[in-house]
């Protein structure tokens, strides 16, 4: 399994045969964010932007985010 990490979260990256990409999804919270790419390049940028747009969509509905689970 690979993995990404950005603002203390953690994201699976896995290749898609049917796509032909690279998908991925953010792991260990209760949220769904998904993200895809057709390079790592691509992947890394959308997994960023991602969670950046989670994270200020929270802030935009006064919702705290799900915070990554640690332990």
């Amino acid at each position: 399994m690979n993995t990404m990490t950005h603002r203390g979260y953690v994201a699976r990256v896995e290749y898609g045969e049917e796509d032909g990409c690279c998908i991925g999804h953010v792991v260990g919270i209760r949220d769904a964010i998904g993200f895809h790419g057709e390079s790592i390049a691509e992947q890394r940028a959308a997994f960023e932007e991602a969670v950046d747009d989670y994270l200020e969509t929270c802030e935009k509905l006064n919702r705290e985010p799900n915070h990554p689970y640690s332990g």
